[in-house]
């Protein structure tokens, strides 16, 4: 049984739904925990009151932040599971999310291609993220940055502690390539809150770019020590 990370931030009004979906594709005996990056809303409550786990970040840490800090919690029982990665907004769709693990069976790192894409803004952050990672494995994904993944042990082994902030899929992918295991994309109808082309959405999608350009510099300079 995999381990579920769900990663939130000021997800109160979605997130009940997201964890009722994992409840019920994973199982009551399936472990979910919650990585909270400080959120100012009531997702921390929603989260305890669902019976998942809660690790909460002190302060804003970013996605990778606080993901790690659900590492560090399922550490303390020993040698990480399989894990499955799921962002706390994706509600009811999150019951997709087992046909990664079944991926698992021919592959070390699942990825989920959306089948619908809702919202965004003119590209540029993921398409830079679909070139860092070209340009640093050779590899050409369809989602380079979605949240949605399951991972072996051996690979949550490898690719762990994750990336700071929005840089986490990017660095991942680079560390699981790099590391020689074998990633593949699985195409699901999942379904998570748009970031538009409004103020919010263009400041969302600017932190997100400045995180990816850090996180491939960080990897390119690892190459080249």
């Amino acid at each position: 049984m995999p381990a579920v990370i769900v990663t939130a931030w000021n997800e109160a009004d979605r997130l009940a739904d997201t964890l009722r979906a994992l409840r019920a594709a994973f199982g009551d005996e399936a472990r979910i925990v919650v990585a909270d990056d400080a959120s100012t809303d009531p997702t921390p409550h929603v989260a305890l009151q669902e019976g998942a786990e809660l690790v909460r970040a002190p302060a804003r840490l970013g996605k990778g932040g606080a993901a790690n800090l659900a590492v560090q919690r399922l550490r303390r029982d020993g040698a990480l599971p399989q894990l499955v990665l799921c962002d706390g907004d994706l509600g009811g769709s999150a019951r997709e999310l087992p046909a990664l693990v079944d991926a698992l069976a021919g592959a070390d790192l699942a990825v989920a291609a959306f089948a619908r894409r809702r919202g965004g803004g003119f590209g540029i952050a993921l398409g830079f993220a679909g070139w860092a990672i070209s340009r640093l494995t050779g590899l050409e994904p369809a989602a380079p940055i979605s949240g949605q993944r399951a991972l072996t042990a051996q690979a949550a082994a490898a690719v762990t502690p994750f990336a700071d902030g929005f840089g986490m899929e990017i660095g991942m992918t680079v560390d699981a390539h790099r590391s020689g295991l074998r990633l593949v994309e699985v195409e699901l109808d999942l379904e998570h809150r748009a970031t538009g082309r409004t103020a919010p959405g263009f400041l969302h999608r600017a932190r997100q770019l400045r995180d990816f350009l850090r996180v491939y510099l960080a990897r390119r300079a690892q190459v080249a020590r």
